[in-house]
């Protein structure tokens, strides 16, 4: 028979204790995900010293209620001074406990939560239970003894997976590494863990992480091959490359030599830029759900059906997100050919992540059993949202809505996919403007998680309501934009697109631009952008009237990837390479423009193409299209890969200063002529020493 009492040491943490044949079990409970703030790790270090002091203790189980195992550091910790006992203090108590200490581990141990199992003698998790050390998303790496820990029992490769990688692994992955001791049965979880805890009482002699050896040692080679495979994907950023440092460390410095190396980075990363720059997004992300005008309690409306028009690879991409949340969709084609197309396009992606073991081939068929193709426009009468997914043009958007209007039920939200166009106008084609928002999906939108949600004049609260809330039930990070040419990202995108073009004219080569982009940090210049999404998109050789770079490549069939040229050449593999033809082209354009051609520097490159974005940026934040800079930062990092560790345009602006970016915009304001004009809002905000991301 177990005892029972409790410690409360705030009203945000409780820690149950129930004793069970010897075994002391505390079980914390801070919702809503058991972080390790101040009064929780106080409260586990002095369970453990009080366990250890008592006669009547054998064994400690330390356990948490709710649904997960401690995830982690207190967010709202961050940036304020230490409060003792630190998490490295707790740890290092934990595992010099001359008694058994035990982690029973459900839902996700994450951070400083498998920082914690780490430093106990044992750990039992159940099947589901996910564990990580995800710090490396925040700009850091585990400052409490977890670079160190982890490899003693997982090698050098597979830790270095998990700490530069932050993704965690699944618990019976977990087990066959010898990360987790015991697997338990869902339900049994802390039983198992007493059960174990005894064990361990009985024999007497306990395992301490920290003084085990690296299996496999200092292997320097796997070491290599493991940066050989990764290690581009580390450039420029200070935490991965911190983490490895740390991991290499384990298996080469004794224990308490590693774990100063650890503190030592851990304290340089978390006052650097980058780290700064991480958990703004971290924080950004979540205050993007944020809508400052609609109270809490706004009601929403109940979505149980989806419709989509259009089965191109658009529409098929927005269906995926709504059939792998368990929704029913109705999917509809003007065309058999196409609509089989597209129903296809969706089965072939959905076996493709079945195949790399990321779902289940049950699960690909219950997907696909929610999936209704239609050629009849009637059948999305009985959906509680319709999403349109056709050509990008005004005049069939209206004809699309105008259907819909006569057709969906009364309530139904109609949504529009598109990407540039005057989302209010499209409502006007209905009799019901109240119900129409845009949701502008990326492509491939099965993939990515960015959701512009489009606000039009009459969009009822409730429409805004639902559609935050539905990104969220699909998995989608969604940010509240207005109405404007191109919304936020496009309308930015538009600035850079723009500028490039003239810097090739003027004297750069786009292989030159698209290197300064991509050693910045993004993930593909605009030229490379260009080519991959194909130079013909708007383009009709009929109305081509051969001005501009893109009429003449289009003129002899250099489309982009899909032709095998462009702006680059691409082999069989799509591997690109500069092309001397082009460079004679733009030449040739330049030439009969009258441009005289310069050298262009890399750091002209860089202001020309970034600073106009953040003067665009700072003017939709003047006009309301965004209700902060801090969501044109999400939508940046989210739907056009702009590099985490920068923090989003506007905090990078902060970050190198605005007076420099107000200073670049006019050094360059000649080449800029008409294309630009200062921001009232981030010209004052330069002259008084202000910051982007305090709006």
């Amino acid at each position: 028979m177990g005892t029972q009492g409790s410690i409360t040491p705030t009203d945000r943490a409780v820690v149950t204790q129930e004793v069970r044949d010897g075994v002391l079990v505390l079980t914390f409970d801070n919702p809503p995900v058991n972080a390790l703030s101040a009064a929780v790790r106080s409260a586990l270090f002095e369970g453990v010293v009080g366990a250890e002091a008592d006669p009547e203790i054998r064994a400690v189980v330390i356990a948490c209620a709710g649904r997960t195992f401690f995830a982690g550091a207190d967010i709202t910790e961050f940036g304020r001074p230490p409060v003792s006992p630190s998490l490295p203090e707790v740890v290092d108590r934990i595992e010099a406990c001359a008694k058994p200490v035990v982690a029973a581990i459900h839902g996700t141990a994450l951070g400083g939560g498998l920082e914690v199992a780490l430093a106990c003698h044992g750990r039992t998790a159940v099947p589901s239970a996910r564990l990580g050390l995800p710090e490396v998303k925040l700009g850091l790496l585990p400052g409490a003894g977890g670079t160190q820990r982890l490899p003693r029992l997982v090698g050098v490769a597979r830790a270095l997976d998990m700490v530069v990688g932050g993704e965690p692994v699944a618990a019976p992955a977990a087990h066959g590494l010898g990360l987790v001791d015991r697997l338990a049965a869902e339900g049994d979880l802390v039983e198992a863990a007493v059960s174990l805890a005894a064990e361990l009482a009985d024999e007497g002699e306990l395992r301490r992480v920290s003084g085990l050896e690296v299996p496999g040692g200092a292997d320097e080679a796997a070491v290599e091959a493991w940066l050989a495979k990764n290690g581009r994907r580390l450039t420029g950023q200070d935490a991965p490359t911190a983490c490895v440092e740390a991991v290499r460390a384990s298996a080469s410095l004794p224990f308490a030599k590693g774990v100063a190396l650890e503190r030592s980075l851990f304290l340089k990363l978390v006052d650097g830029e980058q780290s700064a720059a991480l958990r703004h997004l971290f924080f950004a992300e979540r205050k993007a759900g944020e809508v400052a005008d609609l109270p809490r309690d706004t009601p929403v409306r109940a979505v149980a059906k989806v419709g989509i028009i259009g089965a191109g690879t658009m529409g098929g991409g927005i269906a995926m997100n709504f059939l792998s949340a368990g929704l029913p969709v109705t999917l509809v084609e003007m065309k058999a050919e196409a609509l089989d197309r597209g129903v296809g396009l969706i089965r072939k992606n959905y076996e493709a992540t079945a195949a790399k073991g990321r779902m289940s081939a049950e699960a690909v068929e219950a997907a696909m059993s929610l999936l209704t193709p239609v050629l009849d426009y009637e059948a999305l009468a009985d959906c509680d949202l319709i999403i349109e997914a056709v050509f990008e043009e005004m005049a069939v958007k209206e004809s699309v809505f105008a259907r819909l209007d006569a057709i969906a039920k009364p309530g139904a939200i109609l949504a529009s996919n598109t990407s540039y166009l005057d989302v209010d106008r499209i409502a006007r084609a209905t009799k019901r403007p109240q119900d129409v928002i845009g949701l502008h999906f990326f492509s491939p939108a099965n993939v990515m998680k960015l959701l512009e949600v489009v606000r039009g004049e009459a969009s009822a609260p409730d429409v805004v309501a639902t559609s935050m809330a539905l990104a969220r039930r699909i998995g989608k990070v969604a940010v509240l934009v207005g109405v404007a040419h191109g919304f936020v990202g496009n309308r930015m995108l538009a600035e850079r697109q723009r500028e490039a073009g003239k810097l090739i004219l003027e004297g750069a080569t786009p292989w030159q631009v698209d290197r300064v982009i991509e050693s910045f940090g993004l993930p593909m210049g605009p030229f490379r952008m260009a080519d991959l999404a194909g130079l013909d998109l708007g383009w009709n050789r009929e109305t081509s009237r051969g001005d501009s770079i893109r009429d003449r490549l289009c003129e002899i069939d250099r489309r982009g990837q899909k032709t095998g040229a462009g702006f680059y050449d691409y082999d069989a593999a799509r591997k690109p390479t500069p092309c001397p033809a082009v460079e004679d082209i733009i030449a040739d354009l330049a030439a009969e423009k009258g441009v005289v051609r310069r050298e262009v520097s890399d750091q002209d490159i860089l202001e020309r193409c970034l600073y106009p974005m953040v003067n665009e940026g700072a003017r939709i934040l003047e006009e309301k299209k965004a209700q902060r800079s801090s969501d044109i930062d999400v939508v940046w990092a989210y739907g056009y890969g702009w590099p985490r560790w920068r923090g989003g345009p506007m905090f990078w602006a902060d970050t190198i200063g605005l007076k420099t970016v107000v200073e670049g915009l006019g050094r360059h304001a000649a080449a800029f002529g008409d294309d630009l004009t200062l921001s009232p809002l981030l010209a004052r905000l330069a002259s008084e020493g202000g910051r982007l991301s305090d709006v």
